[in-house]
């Protein structure tokens, strides 16, 4: 898809930020300040609407764990959400094979996802896809995955227990 094919397509947009957990300590001031964030980059905006802000304070690198994104995933296999934009890939995956699964497991559904980034250097913006560069990081994740092929079967199962296990989170965390 070229910028140009942009015109008259709507995204529906979900912003991701996962702050070390340090920031516990101002949790509301951290949070408060990326739900404005997002909410001022994208008002007024005809073809990027923000759905919801997805912020994790945690330690935790694994994806299945870290509950905002996996309710941000849950949004987007629903349809509520067919991008996801984060200031930096880095939130988005601790390692590299991490990413790979996240990549491949979003780039795989049956409706595309796309994915945008706020990198200097390393810039994402699947929405261009200037130099094919969606087919470029699905054929690096595939070519990551498939040198262990099983661990992205668990990923995905891990992913999907925590999908199934959201609500209870939910309910658990408001009770604390």
């Amino acid at each position: 898809m070229k910028e140009s094919d942009n015109v008259g397509h709507q995204y529906k947009v979900g912003g991701y930020v996962k702050l070390a957990k340090l920031w516990e300590r101002t949790k509301d001031q951290a949070i408060k300040y990326n739900r404005d964030y997002y909410i001022t980059k994208f008002q007024n905006n005809e073809t990027f609407q923000l759905y919801d802000v997805y912020i994790d304070i945690t330690g935790e690198k694994r994806i299945p764990r870290r509950w905002e994104m996996v309710r941000l995933l849950r949004d987007v296999s629903l349809g509520r959400i067919n991008c996801i934009a984060v200031q930096t890939r880095a939130y988005l995956a601790a390692n590299t094979d991490e990413f790979c699964c996240l990549l491949k497991y979003l780039f795989e559904m049956k409706e595309r996802i796309d994915i945008i980034t706020e990198d200097q250097q390393y810039n994402i913006n699947t929405t261009r896809n200037e130099d094919q560069q969606r087919e470029a990081l699905l054929k690096m994740a595939n070519d990551m995955i498939a040198l262990k092929p099983k661990s992205y079967t668990k990923w995905c199962a891990d992913l999907l227990k925590s999908m199934n296990d959201l609500d209870d989170h939910k309910e658990n965390t408001e009770n604390e």
